[in-house]
């Protein structure tokens, strides 16, 4: 049986110092350095933060006294559609600007991708050229002039391009020829080699390719070495450092990483969703163009320009996307209004995909005769295209069919779907492609999968279109209405085979790109109340919450500032290995078969805890100065009384156990060292809540919203989402509410005191506040901060006569949460009226919170409310 390959530990020290520095600078207020107006008045995309960030990380490289040895090559590892031709541009301008670099080698190993970068760098009639026109640096007009040999003496206010492949320019090195370029030119002066697709210039096997490979790596190398002026910056999205070659190679040399999962986290790309069916190819074809064409409508409908969504359909042999591409032909000329409606009404009954069902729902309801028509328009054969890829050089292997992909969001260019033996697609920029098809049953291997993950993460690019007047270059949908969503999401339509589902999760796994099946989720959604939204309190009324302020440093200088009560025993549970999370909680439910044992405190045993730092990382000293900027040593940290030194830990074991080992007590200190952590890292914020309380209109807040609730629930029944009609209670603002069953309980009080509300207030309302939906948070203000974060409270209750407005903030909170979540309680009960200053309001607005509401209304919210003078007393007390 073969043995399951172990997963290296990657550790890239210069990733680390790097990041370290860059914390440290925010906490210490020092200025690194700072992206100058000659960089962004000269490109013609704004530089994204984490471009930014590439280019200070290697600012400070290039300014170390031995930059010539230690940082002559560097490789930035940054996602697929994340922009690194846009950094590449910006190295340009920083080089010949700070350090008069005039020569430029640009080397990859495709011509496609060295015509698509020839217009990046030097098509000035391009719509893909980065740079403004005209191009000027401290008053200076710039030239960028492509060569094929740098010249001997450099002219002032030119910078040379030399874009060449691999092949050609080892070709050209190692063979001299007149008018060719030599290694005895490259000695003369300094140059810069921007090496694009850099994993193919590493060493890795010993197969006959790799082999061919470490040639062109020794090329390389050569002309690094042949001035010690000379660097190589080098750039991909795919580095295998499991490899250990590859590893040991790039280990110290990666200046920036910025990997695929935190692209897209970030919003700088599409959803991307896996649709797995048993249909046909046909049938999976009609689903993706009515996907398609209903994108297109919803674009329509909100007004955006030029949208034009592109269908893939991706074979792996020439003959089946062939016949693809007739077949595809044959059934848009064929379709009818009695096929589609049969079509639409069994795939409705049939299919799990929330996606697929939102389009079939539409097109229902429209009139399929019209739809019909515009379907084949839109897909009519000189609207598709079919690149055989049979070649080296991919789907861009014809510079012409090079033309027409990279080209496709362009208003001219008619192209809505494409046939392609699609490879790795390397140098294909194409933003608006939505939908991936997979034609064909054949098996496929796990290098097959390893292709398609790399295309969908290329189709993953996020496509700028314009709405409401503007770009935007982050997903701008995400907590809207689902149909809008699809507008920035991806679909691939996979075969619904085991081993192929198999392969294709390792290869997404390996590439770090998160992918999600759509059957999975439940989508509820609720709109406002259209009745609400006609009332006065939503065209004019105001919700409040607090300001916060900048913290001082200073005031960063012990434990309980992270929230860790250092005067409370500390506990990590030993028994039967199991870890607990609530390490510090005030009361321990206690199990009759086991018991808790007194270890020691954290200064008495140091060389414990010296040895458990020194097993995490974030226990070195120049990251905890990050966190913590008021600490002098890593002495102090674990001796001191305001941070660990007076802390006692305890640990809970099995009863009549033998005393803990050295093992079993350095495990203990990890434990608790793990949660100190988290406290440090979550509560380290640099703003705290203050005493004025600020308005925001509640029509900006209290909006129409969905929520993805998976199917497949871990957790008790009791904490389960589900929507719950609310159309004939007129004081909850939605129509529907999407709760648990604890929040549903918080309704259903309210509910049952409505008529005595009624009584005192002419306008009654409570509000939920869900995360999908509002950023509305509170901030502690009164007595020490703890917790920085702030939190939503779930419910707000609007009770409005014509003397007072009272709003109550209401949070619900299941019993497992009640200890951790003490320091909200004492929030909510600190916003009285005499504690708040209004913003720009009277007295007549007054502003409480409440204890948490629990099961059965354990600690008497609706008593407190009456206490408060907020409600009536209930007239069948007593």
């Amino acid at each position: 049986m073969a043995k399951k390959k172990v997963m290296r530990k990657i550790e890239l020290p210069l990733v680390d110092l790097l990041e370290n520095k860059r914390k440290i600078d925010l906490l210490s207020n020092e200025k690194p350095f700072i992206i100058p107006e000659y960089i962004k008045g000269n490109l013609k995309h704004q530089l994204r933060p984490y471009q930014n960030q590439a280019l200070v990380n290697l600012d400070w490289t290039q300014r170390q006294p031995l930059a010539d040895y230690q940082y002559n090559q560097l490789l930035f590892n940054m996602a697929t559609g994340s922009g690194k031709t846009d950094v590449l541009a910006a190295l340009i301008l920083y080089l010949y600007t700070e350090f008069t670099y005039h020569n430029f080698l640009f080397v990859v190993n495709t011509n496609a991708v060295v015509a698509k970068t020839y217009d990046n760098l030097l098509n000035t009639a391009s719509p893909k050229y980065l740079f403004s026109q005209p191009l000027t640096i401290h008053g200076q007009r710039i030239e960028l002039r492509s060569v094929t040999r740098f010249p001997s003496t450099p002219e002032d206010g030119v910078i040379y391009l030399r874009l060449a492949t691999i092949q050609t320019l080892a070709n050209e090195l190692n063979t001299p020829r007149e008018n060719g370029l030599t290694y005895g030119d490259l000695e003369k002066q300094k140059l810069i080699i921007l090496a694009d697709e850099a994993h193919h210039f590493s060493a890795g096997t010993k197969s006959k390719e790799d082999q061919k490979e470490r040639s062109w790596e020794y090329v390389l190398d050569r002309i690094r070495q042949a001035n010690q002026h000379n660097r190589q910056f080098e750039f991909t999205a795919t580095l295998d450092l499991q490899n250990e070659a590859i590893y040991q190679k790039y280990r110290q040399k990666i200046v920036y990483r910025y990997d695929l999962s935190r692209f897209i986290h970030q919003g700088y790309s599409k959803r991307v969703y896996r649709l797995q069916a048993n249909n046909d190819d046909e049938n999976k074809m009609l689903n993706a163009v009515l996907l398609s064409q209903y994108r297109k409508r919803i674009a329509n409908e909100l007004k955006i320009p030029d949208f034009k969504p592109v269908i893939l359909f991706k074979s792996n042999k020439i003959a089946v996307s062939k016949d693809a591409r007739t077949t595809f032909l044959s059934m848009i000329s064929q379709l009818n209004i009695t096929d589609l409606t049969d079509f639409l009404k069994h795939q409705q009954s049939t299919s799990h995909s929330q996606a697929l069902k939102q389009a079939y729902d539409y097109w229902l309801s429209q009139d399929l005769g019209t739809a019909i028509v515009e379907l084949k328009r839109d897909f009519q054969a000189m609207n598709t295209i079919n690149v055989n890829d049979s070649a080296k050089e991919g789907i861009l292997g014809d510079l012409n069919d090079l033309h027409n992909l990279n080209t496709l969001e362009s208003s001219d260019n008619p192209f809505r779907v494409i046939f392609a033996v699609a490879k790795l697609s390397e140098g294909w920029d194409v933003l608006n492609l939505y939908d991936i098809v997979r034609i064909g049953e054949q098996s496929t291997t796990l290098n097959q999968t390893n292709s398609e993950a790399q295309l969908i993460g290329r189709g993953a690019r996020y496509n700028p279109f314009v709405y409401q007047g503007e770009n935007s270059y982050t997903r701008r949908f995400d907590n809207q209405n689902p149909k809008y969503q699809l507008l920035e999401s991806l679909y691939y339509h996979t075969i619904n085979d085991p081993k192929y589902l198999d392969n294709l999760k390792k290869s997404l796994d390996k590439m770090d790109l998160p992918v999600e099946d759509d059957s999975d989720f439940d989508v509820f959604e609720t709109n406002v109340k259209r009745a609400f939204k006609n009332s006065k309190v939503y065209q004019q009324g105001n919700l409040y919450y607090n300001e916060v302020e900048p913290v001082p440093d200073k005031e960063f200088n012990c434990l309980d500032r992270y929230g860790v009560n250092t005067t409370t025993m500390a506990e990590v549970n030993l028994v039967e290995s199991t870890w607990e999370t609530n390490y510090n909680a005030v009361a321990i439910e206690k199990d009759p078969l086991t018991e808790t044992r007194f270890l020691f405190k954290f200064r008495d045993a140091v060389i414990l805890v010296k040895k458990a730092f020194s097993r995490n990382k974030f226990y070195r000293f120049n990251s905890l100065k990050q966190y913590i900027p008021t600490l002098n040593s890593l002495n102090e940290f674990m001796t001191a009384d305001n941070w660990l030194g007076n802390i006692r830990l305890y640990a809970r074991v099995s009863n009549g156990s033998p005393a803990l080992n050295r093992k079993q007590q350095l495990k203990a200190v990890e434990q608790y060292l793990t949660f100190v952590q988290k406290q440090i890292i979550n509560n380290y914020q640099r703003q705290r809540g203050t005493k004025r309380f600020i308005p925001v209109p509640i029509k900006s807040l209290i909006r129409d919203y969905q929520k993805k609730v998976a199917k497949h629930f871990n957790k008790s029944v009791s904490e389960m989402i589900l929507p719950y009609s609310m159309k004939n209670k007129p004081w909850f603002v939605f129509e529907e509410a999407i709760v648990d069953k604890l929040e549903k309980s918080l309704v259903d009080l309210i509910g049952s005191f409505v008529e005595r509300l009624s009584q005192k207030y002419s306008q009654i309302y409570l509000f939920r506040n869900d995360e999908r939906n509002t950023n509305f948070k509170l901030h502690q203000f009164k007595g020490q901060t703890t917790h920085y974060a702030g939190f939503m409270p779930d419910f707000i209750l609007y009770l409005q006569n014509k003397d007072f407005c009272y709003q109550i903030y209401i949070e619900p909170k299941g019993p497992q949460l009640l200890d951790q979540d003490q320091w909200k309680q004492e929030l909510l009960e600190s916003i009285r009226p005499e504690n708040i200053e209004l913003v720009g309001e009277n007295d007549q607005v007054k502003l409480y919170g409440v204890k948490f509401f629990t099961y059965n209304d354990g600690r008497n919210v609706e008593q407190e409310m009456s206490d408060l003078n907020i409600i009536e007393k209930d007239f069948n007390e007593g």
